[in-house]
């Protein structure tokens, strides 16, 4: 079954389709027989004890601990729980990673597989907000991005580089608005993103940094 069907024939219960896609990512985690290779693949790290597997995963500026076999999902140096859907994001991730390596090579969310049919809610949901929250005051979103362990980089007015997950870096682009241009972004991805990670997770990802972004903007935050 896949993604797209899991997201579409519960549209009614959400709540249920997220958890139905969850203990679907988990069983396919549970049948890989080399975890040592999907870590490699992943970038994440693993352990063994005498009772059971851990596999370690940087996400978003956290560390993240994945109890094996029953996909307990934690981040030990944080009091808030792992959302759903992040836990579904971080399974599909493992799941899905090829270990293939960057090519620096940028490219937008229209250019994946699948990504124009994606393009318009990938825009109402992920670039709308940093839009919105950023696009008068563009030096705003690096210091927010640093909360996410993202850094500069160098395109339009204002851009960061955030490492999602190890193999997933996603920049945020800003150009700045005035009286006669409204303000602009785009977000874009190491070409190799696809495999790591479907059009929807992507969606659903971008969306999660968007609001975090907004999110830590706001004074008192961190």
């Amino acid at each position: 079954m896949d993604n797209k069907h899991l997201s579409s024939s519960n549209q009614q219960d959400p709540g249920y389709g997220h958890g139905l896609a969850c203990r679907i990512a988990c069983e396919q985690l549970s049948r890989i027989d080399d975890m040592e290779q999907l870590c490699l693949r992943s970038g994440a790290g693993y352990q063994v004890t005498e009772h059971q597997g851990m596999i370690t995963l940087e996400y978003l500026n956290q560390m993240c601990q994945i109890i094996l076999p029953q996909c307990y999902i934690s981040v030990p140096d944080s009091p808030a729980e792992v959302s759903l859907r992040e836990k579904i994001l971080m399974l599909h991730y493992l799941v899905q990673a090829k270990g293939t390596p960057p090519t620096g090579k940028l490219i937008a969310y229209k250019e994946l597989p699948e990504g124009a049919n994606y393009f318009p809610t990938f825009t109402r949901r992920a670039i709308r907000p940093v839009i919105d929250h950023f696009g008068k005051e563009p030096d705003r979103l690096l210091t927010s991005a640093e909360k996410l362990g993202g850094h500069r980089a160098g395109h339009g007015d204002a851009a960061v580089t955030i490492n999602a997950f190890p193999r997933v870096p996603i920049t945020v682009v800003l150009w700045r608005g005035d009286d006669e241009f409204p303000p602009e972004a785009s977000i874009l991805f190491d070409s190799t993103v696809a495999s790591y990670l479907t059009p929807e997770d992507i969606n659903v990802l971008c969306e999660i940094i968007a609001w975090k972004l907004v999110r830590y903007a706001q004074p008192g935050i961190s």
